[in-house]
């Protein structure tokens, strides 16, 4: 039997990339709580790391007047109206100070002559609504997440932040409509841990390794959202996840949109600027969805290079000194990646999946919501795990670090102050039972016939990016939803080769394969159940945005095995929807 160790705390924040030190840092700086930060990865490792390009705020640094109004209105535009907008005006206007705050924790931001922060031009980012491109997006070269991941880590640690490495949260405590704490696998022993707490934030990031090209690290399996599905909490807007247009070919590593922000050009087999003909005002800059279907529509018309699944992106007008001052990363990928000197030679690229716009339902400071908006005491979610939804149907490039910093930031305050008015709550007798019985099932099945959980993987993968990617229909994603559901039932019957405890990632793998089928089920029947175009989700037979019948977010919650669709209204203050032009 696995051994039991019990720990008690303010505050649990699991997951350790931006959002989650964000939080950590107000709590244990503002609160004075007792914080313990668990994470299956050491804090530096997390993909907060892999942000390139920038973080968007309107500071107008850069000789361009600029208003958190415009970045308000160029959000909800490239959202295509999902997103709301009273959440989005939260983030943009926050966005400065935040900006300032970092820059103050020490976060050494590219500079202009004159010493201010240096800003770039990013794709859908303009200046009064949708006049023209601006420089929004503030960057540390082209390592702007790394850098925001390095400095709040130095912060945690600076205000006695506890972090548990390598622990693998199995399951939430909720009970009575409460979060009492978390139960985690501790990797290196095989041992489980009870974590009690009068508040929990999850920060665990998104879920791309449900496809197969993807930009996102093995490691982004979507725990967070499986954790709260499986306790009955609904998860908000699933059918959209964003495809980002320039991933390396084959690999998925993702080349940034600052490449196109410093006049990276998009160009097909002929040489040709096809971004010209999809985006006559902003070009290359459109926003993401717009993009990787124009690079889609491209490769199907035969203009793909040599006529095969990809495109170029070129930057060798750029010049020697510009890609190697400010896209260093860039430069050092495609070297050591592809073989190739961006200086001199395009880039093949093609779309990968990306960014989830989707995830756990929250209000503006992070808390947790179900179905009928009743607030789950004592949980929260930030994050690219969470739908606050500022990102409604597409997210614009820089927004998603905006996200982390803003609402972990106010998750960590809203948390703080609920902390100091709460007790801590009982758990049941034995809150640890329900993930050993799993796991001990699990580990029961080494050197037994069973499925592979590796194969199960590559078969998903294969599937979703084939049926439920860039573009979509009614006949792929039924067939997708099929043979999900087969795979769900074969997902059941997974059977691991190592019996040990310690590092026992054959493990840790099938319980992450189980949650990623899931995953994938509810994002192909939430996609089969929105008949329209909008965003990142494109219906090749509902081509059209549907405002009349769509204008609404999807809340879909599992129970015994399917999924159960509802509804809430879009939150819509300052800007009536229009179509999109670029």
């Amino acid at each position: 039997m696995m051994s039991i160790h019990e720990h008690t705390f303010d505050a649990i924040v699991v997951g350790a990339g931006g959002s989650g030190l964000m939080a950590a840092v107000y709590l244990a700086k503002q609160g004075s709580l007792r914080t313990a930060v668990l994470s299956k990865l050491y804090p530096t490792r997390s993909h907060t790391g892999t942000a390139q390009g920038g973080i968007g705020a309107a500071l107008g640094n850069m000789g361009e007047e600029d208003h958190w109004e415009w970045h308000m209105f160029d959000t909800i535009k490239g959202s295509d109206y999902l997103g709301d907008q009273d959440a989005i005006e939260v983030m943009c206007r926050e966005s400065p100070e935040v900006v300032y705050e970092l820059e103050h924790m020490g976060l050494p931001f590219s500079r202009t002559e004159d010493g201010r922060i240096a800003q770039r031009r990013f794709g859908g980012h303009t200046s009064n609504f949708g006049e023209a491109p601006v420089r929004r997006a503030c960057y540390a070269a082209d390592r702007t997440g790394h850098m925001i991941l390095q400095t709040l880590y130095q912060q945690s640690i600076k205000h006695d932040v506890e972090f548990f490495d390598e622990f693998q949260v199995v399951d939430l405590l909720i009970e009575d409509g409460s979060c009492r704490g978390a139960v985690a696998l501790n990797i290196a022993t095989g041992e489980l841990h009870i974590f009690r707490s009068k508040a929990l934030v999850l920060a665990t990031g998104g879920y791309g390794q449900v496809w197969e090209i993807t930009s996102n690290a093995v490691t982004l399996t979507g725990d967070g959202l499986f954790l709260v599905a499986r306790r009955g909490v609904p998860l908000e807007d699933m059918e959209f996840y964003q495809f980002h247009p320039t991933g390396i070919r084959r690999m998925g590593i993702l080349i940034t949109e600052g490449v196109r922000g410093e006049g990276g050009i998009l160009r097909n087999h002929a040489g040709e600027r096809f971004m010209e003909l999809y985006a006559p005002n902003l070009k290359d800059l459109a926003s993401r969805d717009v993009v990787s279907r124009a690079i889609y529509k491209e490769i199907r018309a035969g203009r793909g290079i040599n006529g095969e699944r990809y495109v170029h992106l070129d930057a060798t007008q750029l010049g020697a000194e510009v890609i190697e001052n400010k896209l260093p990363e860039i430069a050092d990928f495609c070297r050591t990646y592809l073989g190739i000197d961006p200086v001199t030679e395009p880039i093949p690229i093609q779309p990968t999946a990306h960014y989830a716009m989707g995830g756990i339902p929250t209000d503006v400071d992070g808390g947790v919501v179900g179905m009928q908006g009743e607030p789950v005491r004592g949980l929260y979610a930030i994050g690219e795990c969470a739908c606050v939804s500022v990102h409604g149907a597409n997210r614009l490039g820089t927004n998603s670090l905006v996200d982390l910093v803003v609402f972990g930031r106010r998750a960590g305050i809203a948390m703080a102050e609920y902390c100091r008015g709460a007790d801590l709550e009982p758990t049941g007798e034995d809150p640890a039972g329900r993930s050993r019985e799993e796991l001990e099932a699990l580990l029961s099945t080494a050197g037994k016939d069973g499925e592979n959980a590796a194969e199960i993987r590559r078969e998903m993968k294969e599937l979703m990016m084939d049926n439920v990617s860039v573009f979509r229909t009614d006949e792929l994603l039924s067939e997708a939803k099929v043979k999900l559901e087969e795979l769900r039932e074969r997902a059941d019957r997974i059977a691991i080769d190592d019996p040990s405890r310690a590092f026992n990632l054959d493990l840790t793998d099938a319980w992450e394969t189980r949650g990623m089928v899931e995953l994938a089920q509810i994002t192909t029947e939430c996609a089969l159940n929105r008949t329209e175009s909008r965003g990142a989700h494109s219906r090749e037979d509902y081509p059209d945005r549907d405002d009349e019948n769509w204008l609404k977010h999807t809340l879909a919650v599992v129970r015994d095995g399917a999924s159960e669709i509802g509804y809430k209204p879009v939150s819509i203050t300052r800007f009536e929807p229009k179509e999109r032009v670029y």
